[in-house]
């Protein structure tokens, strides 16, 4: 159970880390304790579940990615983990996860992330995971973005 210094520590950065060049450095600094301490505290959070992951979040149109696609597979359930290891390892893909199936309106579990400066990059990169996914794939569809959403995750209220 966080204590109040992460939940401290959560609220500082929840909303992306200080853009500095040592920002465990002045998230501390910020919290009057020590670097060490939000490290560790950090590390903790990680290991418990409280916090899912650190990571960058990249804002794909501003960086020339501007043909994004979710695209959504149906993959034969005792095989989707295997294939999914090795879709997420693709380059053409940010993330890749399992879902469940809604059957019968939706029979895809597989679910991977595109992106391609254009739409024939983008269309590579679906043939690409087709081609891991080989005869496993009984189907898919690739659901292209039309506009960026708001990407941030669950917050704490200050």
């Amino acid at each position: 159970m966080p204590d109040e210094i992460d939940r401290r520590l959560i609220l500082a950065t929840q909303a992306g880390l200080p853009l500095v060049p040592r920002p465990y450095d002045a998230l501390a600094e910020r919290l009057d304790i020590e670097p060490q301490e939000v490290k560790a505290r950090l590390a903790a959070m990680l290991a418990s579940g409280v916090i899912r992951r650190i990571g960058a979040v990249p804002n794909h149109y501003a960086l020339g990615y501007r043909f994004n696609a979710m695209t959504v597979w149906d993959v034969a359930d005792d095989v989707v983990d295997t294939l999914g290891e090795q879709v997420g390892a693709l380059a053409c893909v940010s993330h890749c996860y399992r879902r469940p199936r809604h059957l019968p309106d939706w029979p895809y579990n597989l679910f991977a992330m595109v992106h391609g400066r254009s739409r024939a990059e983008a269309e590579a990169g679906i043939a690409a995971i087709a081609a891991v996914l080989g005869t496993d794939c009984r189907a898919h569809e690739a659901l292209y973005s039309s506009r960026i959403l708001k990407k941030t995750g669950l917050r704490l209220a200050e």
